[in-house]
């Protein structure tokens, strides 16, 4: 098994909602205070990642955003110009205007080739060294698996030429599991577990990037034991409850009815988390993340998260 953070390129994707940008910037930040020169690039251009590390809007241009961290936007555009620059030294100024046009033709007819620039420009940056870590504020996973295959469904269809020589290369890096990893955020949850145990059957069987980890956000603490639920249960009969109710000075029940709710929830949450674990292969580790009683997403939360994060990872 490879560390998480020895890697060069992790993907992080998850159900919509779930905190996959939160999980991202988190990891990102904590990559960073470990001394690692780290670059984040969010993939859907949403904002979240600037919002959420409380800077200046992102762009194409990775622009430091905190010590050690890089932060940037995807724009498929600005990586055809950049692939165009670097690679066919044509000199591109400005829009690329009709070949732009072209270009959005030519990606609506074949499926894969945004896909292409956008692995290309994340793979092309590990390649060159740029950083150390690069992590990918992924799509979530209905379009994740299209875009990790990408490389690997143009190399099946060109055999030779320019375009099969930039696949080669992608192919390597995304194929080789001491680089790339993916990383699945999940919540304990019905509907979220279902489609991470799917996502990782079509990741395995539809492209060559490893699943890293499966990150669970949101776990609820144990607040009560079973000695506890007894103590409840007796507490909420008529005689004792109205005993309780002069003791306290009010109704004791909207207390007791939470306690036994929290107590639900914490069950029915394992419940789904042991389903988790046995529908995914043994060597996939899982990282819990304690839910935070919070609706405020920013630098402080994910310092929070990313500190969680650091102790799941065993540093």
């Amino acid at each position: 098994m490879v560390a998480l953070l020895d890697r060069r390129l992790v993907f992080v994707t998850g159900k919509g909602g779930v905190g996959k940008t939160t999980v991202a910037c988190a990891l990102a930040l904590f990559a960073a205070e470990r001394g690692r020169r780290t670059l984040l690039c969010e993939v859907d251009a949403k904002g979240d990642v600037a919002s959420y590390l409380e800077t200046d809007e992102t762009s194409f241009t990775p622009r430091q955003v905190l010590p050690g961290l890089f932060a940037m936007s995807m724009d498929t555009e600005a990586s055809l110009r950049e692939y165009l620059k670097l690679n066919l030294r044509i000199p591109v100024v400005g829009r690329i205007g009709p070949l732009a046009r072209a270009f959005d033709f030519v990606a609506t007819a074949a499926p894969g080739v945004r896909e292409i620039l956008t692995v290309g420009k994340l793979c092309y940056e590990v390649r060159e060294r740029h950083y150390d870590l690069v992590v990918v504020d992924a799509p979530a996973t209905g379009h994740i698996v299209g875009q990790l295959a990408a490389p690997q469904a143009i190399n099946e269809l060109v055999k030779v030429g320019l375009i099969r020589s930039q696949t080669d290369w992608m192919v390597e890096i995304l194929s080789d599991p001491a680089r790339t990893g993916l990383v699945i955020v999940t919540t304990p949850e019905e509907m979220p577990v279902n489609e991470t145990m799917e996502l990782a059957g079509r990741v395995a069987k539809e492209t060559s990037v490893d699943l890293a980890d499966v990150v669970v956000n949101r776990v609820l603490p144990e607040l009560f034991g079973r000695n506890e639920e007894q103590v409840f249960e007796r507490l909420c009969r008529p005689d004792a409850a109205h005993r309780l109710g002069e003791l306290v000075g009010g109704d004791p029940r909207p207390v007791l009815e939470a306690a036994r709710l929290a107590v639900t929830l914490r069950r029915t949450r394992a419940e789904h988390l042991e389903r988790l674990r046995a529908g995914l292969d043994s060597e996939v580790q899982m990282l819990y993340l304690p839910f935070l009683f919070t609706r405020f997403h920013g630098l402080r939360t994910i310092r929070q998260v990313a500190s969680s994060l650091g102790e799941e990872l065993g540093f």
